[in-house]
């Protein structure tokens, strides 16, 4: 909360509502867990393009960043999600941010989703925000995945095989990671 109250007391009330969110997920099973914080975020948090909120071509925001700004891009949605979860005891290992290929309208765009993994080798599960639903990944024939990563791992497309240490190959996830440390989330 003291980073929150930092940023202002719009961003204290959104702060204590996402803790609020976490706190009653906890004391849930970990599929309503998903469809909270999913919802969460959803509902909370505006689409907008990185350029608009943030001036800049491509910024991962934090948490707290997004809510303060009451909008962010499809990356702050996913790590929203995933550090949420990991908040409500979720385990990083099921969880992992997917870099993807969407189709939209016709259209190839680069998007992120989160991807929860029930057991180590089972289908996925989508967390997205332009499919708001979620989804097992058979069902979202729009998504193609190039790579994932969470806090442990970084893997060319949703395999098995790694790809070497994302803190060290992924300037903005490190960026990211050292952010919300900051802000207390770990």
């Amino acid at each position: 909360m003291a980073a929150a109250q930092r940023l202002g007391p719009s961003t204290a009330v959104q702060a204590q509502a996402l803790i609020q969110e976490v706190a009653e997920a906890t004391s849930s099973d970990e599929a309503s867990r998903l469809s909270r914080l999913n919802s969460f975020f959803n509902r909370r948090v505006a689409y907008r393009d990185d350029r608009d909120v943030w001036g800049q071509v491509d910024y991962w925001a934090t948490p707290l960043e997004m809510l303060s700004r009451g909008a962010g891009d499809c990356e702050d949605y996913a790590i929203g999600k995933y550090l949420s979860l990991i908040a409500a005891g979720v385990s990083p290992a099921k969880m992992r941010l997917v870099y993807v290929r969407a189709e939209v309208g016709g259209a190839i765009l680069a998007h992120m989703v989160l991807a929860y993994y029930p057991e180590p080798l089972a289908e996925p599960l989508i967390l997205d925000n332009l499919i708001t639903d979620i989804r097992p990944a058979s069902r979202r024939p729009d998504l193609a995945p190039v790579f994932s990563f969470n806090a442990e791992g970084l893997w060319q497309g949703v395999g098995s095989t790694t790809a070497g240490d994302p803190v060290a190959r992924l300037s903005r996830w490190r960026e990211v990671l050292t952010k919300t440390r900051s802000e207390g989330w770990w």
